[in-house]
């Protein structure tokens, strides 16, 4: 279909060439508003840490404390109170730094723009008629900017709005952060009959670049109305600030896990009170007992602990590496991820040409065909003077300088209708008045100026789509030796030539041209893959450019299979997102795709129970950078792309750097995970094992006060896995909890912890006074509470499995050694301290201690057992496909 003619278009704008009056620019932008940019609504600090309470954990949390207050319980209340705000005000906190520093990264597109005006009435003689006021060129700021507006273009300038195209002179504009294209695009006015399949090139967009040429161009949408915002608004529905939160892999497996214990912590205090008001016949005195319960089983230290690891880790890479975290549940998101999409222009490659062969006629390896198009380059960049020298020209003038020696008479620039470039030189040999005219450009076009036969040529085209199809740009030099022609006009030694004289030419060859590529991007993604990180690449080039690239980066071969085209996207139903996840596992490049493309199988991989990682830099990579479970983006990408990453990498280095993000991700994940599988096993223990005891016993087998000491001391001593550090061998494959393989895991651990809480009943049965040995309440409560955290502090040691070595190094003080050993010393002091009366306890016989030393050792070593047990069912060490467990 034809789109609208220059004139309708115009009209429609009731604009013209040249240009509106002030008065009417003035009344416009009074109606459309300026022309800026979205720009995300960034949350408050305050807001952030409100939001804080959507964490299941934290919010429970809350609940309970509310609860513990309408008791008069203020000791729990305090403390509950103190983790939420804790908690809430670390993420918080985190957050808006990496806002601050994105803050800090933002530029703006184009300031400044050159408009067509007309002034307005009161500018002018009263007596000079409106229609002949003279039109002036001046700059505006672009925010200024409103339809209808005339602006002109020059090398070098950011289109400030979209606009469509009016004049062009040789007017190429890089579409590369919108489209993904690494090449030009030619601009040219729309006529009736080229208009038919001309797609957009008549069209300009706010955000790309003038890279040759000049031209001027119609305004014809401003601000929230422009394709790079409606793509933006597209890409995220609902500005970055307000953002609904997405199920990413952090929130599938720490909340799967946090509603499932959850939803047993709501039915704990009913069933507390139930039990005991039928068996033992107390009321409403068991609430603050079954309260405690509760929070026994709550990973109060949860969101702190999860908190300080993830800040820990973005802070560590901001600090040393550069990388600002955006949101910090995307570290964990790194950790775990086991798909990396990426898109090539700008990410694998410098997005600048370079040269990569240089062929004869018959396709051989010749220097002949690089050396003219050097003269070519050389002598058309010094006589044409253009405003910015061409990408390929540059690339020639790089891998060679054979050029001295010519003496350059003339030169026609690169003319886009003709895709051709003409040096005249006089070359070192040649006769007096011999000028020999060196041609550069599309293969087609210098074919049809050289003395061929058909079948000639049509091999030449062939040949030259051959390299086409390896992904290669191609260009075809010719020469010809002339006479200075009789109808040249200018000197004699500088005559004027014109295209007319361009003809009767004598192929050299051609020279081909590939992707400049990230020198970092090979070892990079080699070494994710040794991680266990497939990579994948969708890209909108052709197959053979995306695979040549692959070569280029030295990556590993891939099978004809593995790469694969829009098309093959196309052909799976929309709603068959099995299918489309099974062709994105065989495939390692997609090419030709469009933004929606790299999205679908972005969220096919997701669905299909990937943790999916993709890296964009442009305006086009939007919505896959939103379907991520992690979207990064490199420092130089396009605004719009960095707002919509989670993670920003450093300006020099960043692929590297996604080796030391994924690092510093698996590192606290693994610390989690370990934090997780201890603590819940621990709680759950003790909640068995006192729900059992209640019902046993003569009285509560804990008051809440002794309960609430407990878990502060575990909590206190837990909180050193935020400065844990496991040995690499725990970090070379993704880390990520599977909620219903975790569940079992704990549960496991949780029956062992009650078991040994259980035969602590026996063993204070034999130490303790009286007929059963359970008259002492203080010394059974004093017992229970030593055991309890001794069996915890050796829970933190047995329990960290081989993520933290068991050599030499495993055996160094760590922080968690450390902190277990102060668990395990409070354990044994505060019965026998000051604080034991106050708190109900007394001290504790010799003989309890001795039996005890039966207790513990069995305890350890079914712990060692269990643990085994669970490193050969989920992979050495709790890693592997799924991660730690």
């Amino acid at each position: 279909m034809s789109g609208p003619t220059t004139l309708q278009v115009l009209r429609s704008l009731e604009t013209g060439p040249r240009g509106l009056t002030e008065e009417e620019a003035d009344a416009r932008l009074a109606r459309h508003g300026p022309n800026a940019p979205p720009v995300p609504r960034t949350a408050s600090w305050r807001r952030r840490f409100v939001r804080g309470l959507r964490d299941p954990f934290t919010a429970v949390l809350f609940c309970l404390g509310i609860v513990s207050a309408g008791m008069a319980a203020w000791g729990t209340t305090c403390v509950i109170t103190v983790l939420v705000a804790v908690s809430c005000a670390l993420r918080a906190t985190g957050e808006h730094r990496a806002d601050r520093a994105m803050a800090a990264l933002r530029d703006l597109v184009p300031t400044t723009a050159t408009v067509v005006r007309r002034p307005a009435p009161d500018e002018r003689e009263p007596s000079a008629p409106r229609e002949r006021a003279a039109p002036a060129p001046r700059e505006l700021p672009a925010e200024e900017l409103v339809p209808g507006d005339i602006i002109r273009l020059a090398p070098g300038d950011v289109i400030p709005a979209d606009a469509q195209v009016l004049t062009a002179t040789g007017l190429s504009v890089d579409e590369a952060p919108l489209t993904g294209e690494s090449s030009p695009t030619t601009k040219e006015p729309w006529t009736p009959t080229t208009g038919p399949g001309k797609g957009t090139d008549h069209l300009c967009f706010q955000g790309s670049s003038v890279t040759a040429g000049g031209g001027t161009a119609v305004v014809t949408a401003t601000g929230r109305h422009t394709r790079f915002a409606s793509t933006t608004h597209e890409a995220s529905g609902v500005p970055s600030g307000e953002r609904a939160a997405r199920a990413r892999a952090f929130d599938r497996s720490v909340h799967g896990i946090s509603w499932t214990l959850v939803r047993f912590m709501l039915l704990t205090p009913p069933l507390v009170l139930v039990a005991n008001a039928a068996l033992r016949g107390r009321g409403l005195e068991t609430l603050p007992f079954a309260v405690a319960v509760a929070v026994g089983l709550t990973p109060e230290m949860l969101p702190v602990v999860v908190t300080m690891c993830l800040a820990r880790g973005a802070a560590h890479l901001a600090r040393a590496h550069g990388v600002i975290v955006r949101r910090l549940p995307a570290l964990h998101d790194l950790g775990a991820m086991d798909v990396l999409c990426v898109d090539k222009t700008g990410t694998l490659t410098q997005g600048r040409p370079v040269v990569d062969r240089s062929l004869d006629a018959a396709g051989r390896d010749a220097p002949e065909a690089l050396d003219w198009a050097a003269v070519n380059a050389w002598w058309t960049l010094r006589l044409a003077d253009p405003p910015t020298p061409d990408a390929l020209d540059e690339a020639i003038l790089t891998a060679s300088e054979h050029y001295e020696g010519y003496e350059g008479i003339a030169a026609l620039p690169f003319d886009p209708v003709r895709r051709l470039a003409t040096a005249v030189v006089t070359r070192p040999g040649a006769g007096l008045g011999v000028h020999t005219l060196v041609v550069k450009g599309a293969v087609e076009n210098v074919l049809e100026l050289c003395t061929l036969p058909a079948e000639e040529r049509t091999r030449l085209q062939a040949l030259a789509s051959h390299h086409a199809a390896k992904g290669l740009r191609v260009l075809a030099v010719a020469t010809a030796d002339r006479d200075r022609p009789a109808r040249c006009r200018g000197t004699a030694s500088h005559p004027t030539w014109s295209p007319a004289d361009i003809h009767g030419l004598t192929l050299v060859g051609f020279v081909t041209f590939r992707d400049a590529p990230d020198p970092a991007a090979g070892p990079a993604l080699r070494a994710l893959a040794d991680r266990g990180v497939t990579v994948k690449i969708l890209t909108g080039d052709h197959p053979g450019t995306a695979a040549r690239v692959r070569r280029d980066l030295a990556l590993p071969p891939i099978a004809p299979d593995a790469v694969r085209t829009a098309e093959d996207i196309d052909a799976v139903p929309p709603t068959d997102v099995a299918a489309l996840a099974r062709l994105a596992h065989r495939t390692t490049v997609f090419a030709g795709c469009t933004p929606a493309h790299k999205a679908r199988v972005v969220a096919a991989l997701r669905a299909h129970g990937h943790t999916t990682g993709f890296l964009g830099d442009g305006v086009n990579d939007l919505p896959a950078l939103h379907a991520a479970d992690v979207g990064l983006a490199p420092h130089d990408a396009v605004p719009a792309a960095r707002e919509a990453a989670d993670v920003v990498l450093p300006r020099a280095g960043g692929l590297a750097a996604i080796d030391h993000a994924v690092t510093a991700g698996r590192s606290s994940g693994v610390n989690i995970a370990t934090y997780l599988r201890i603590t819940l096993s621990s709680n759950l223990g003790n909640v068995i094992a006192m729900l059992t005891a209640a019902l046993l016993l003569p009285f509560l087998p804990m008051l809440p006060a002794q309960v609430l000491v407990q878990n502060l001391c575990f909590d206190a001593a837990q909180l050193a896995f935020a400065h844990e550090r496991p040995v690499p061998a725990a970090l070379s494959r993704p880390t990520t909890l599977r909620p219903r393989a975790f569940l079992r895991l704990i549960t496991g651990f949780g029956v062992l912890n009650a078991v040994a809480d259980l035969a602590t009943f026996a063993v204070l049965a034999l130490a303790a006074p009286g007929p059963t040995g359970t008259e002492d309440e203080s010394l059974f409560h004093a017992g229970w509470f030593t055991e309890n955290l001794l069996t915890q502090s050796l829970a933190m040691l047995l329990m960290r499995g081989a993520a933290y070595g068991t050599t030499a190094a495993g055996r160094r003080a760590t922080p968690v050694t450390r902190a277990a050993l102060a668990l395990a010393t409070a354990g044994i002091l505060v019965p026998l301290s000051p604080l034991g009366p106050p708190l109900g306890m007394t001290p504790l016989p010799p003989t309890y201690y001795a039996l005890l030393t039966l207790v513990l050792p069995l305890y350890c070593a079914t712990v060692v057992q269990l643990r085994k047990k669970a490193s050969v069912a989920h992979g050495s060490g709790g890693s592997g496909r799924g991660g730690p467990q």
